[in-house]
């Protein structure tokens, strides 16, 4: 596996395979998938946009994952910025790096390659904090969860409600850059 950093332009190249993973890591229909097809072609004109993409030693897409400068008016930062308190936002959401989506086809999860691809996504901005919403879990079992707190998320909304979304979603927050992975303990 290997991990590369791309453009919107090769993102664009590669939408079919992207969907294809979004589609299979959240258990999405064709329908949604072709409105999420929407979302990202916007998203790929953003401020400071990046991506990274985790591929197979023969070029399959195992994983993905996008950002971009949270700002004003896009729909995300002016929900979650409703609901926070003006300190809240004026800490979280002043320079703001939104982690948008971080995905890792079934098949290839628990092998590190989340933690790599976010890892990766996050040096590749000067932004202070980021932010990002993930759908509320049992924070043991769910192996999204368990990455967000081992790389030091914390909770800066529980269960918000986005409009059209009938899952209740938390926001979590962390302070850039993120530590250095710990190094293995040698026997």
């Amino acid at each position: 596996m290997r991990l590369v950093a791309w453009t919107p332009d090769d993102l664009s190249r590669r939408m079919d395979d992207v969907l294809l993973v979004f589609g299979e890591a959240m258990s999405y229909q064709a329908d949604a998938l072709a409105v999420r097809r929407g979302y990202i072609t916007t998203h790929l004109r953003r401020p400071q946009f990046r991506a990274v993409a985790g591929l197979s030693l023969q070029g399959h897409l195992l994983g993905f994952a996008y950002g971009y400068h949270s700002a004003p008016g896009q729909w995300w930062h002016d929900v979650v910025s409703t609901v926070l308190s003006d300190t809240q936002r004026g800490q979280w959401m002043s320079d703001c790096f939104e982690v948008v989506e971080l995905h890792v086809r079934p098949s290839a999860q628990g092998h590190g390659l989340g933690e790599a691809q976010l890892r990766a996504l996050l040096s590749m901005t000067r932004a202070r904090t980021t932010l990002l919403s993930t759908p509320e879990a049992d924070e043991q079992a769910s192996r999204a969860w368990r990455l967000y707190r081992r790389t030091g998320f914390s909770d800066v909304c529980r269960h918000l409600m986005f409009p059209g979304d009938p899952r209740p979603f938390a926001i979590l927050g962390n302070t850039l850059p993120i530590p250095a992975a710990p190094s293995p303990r040698l026997a």
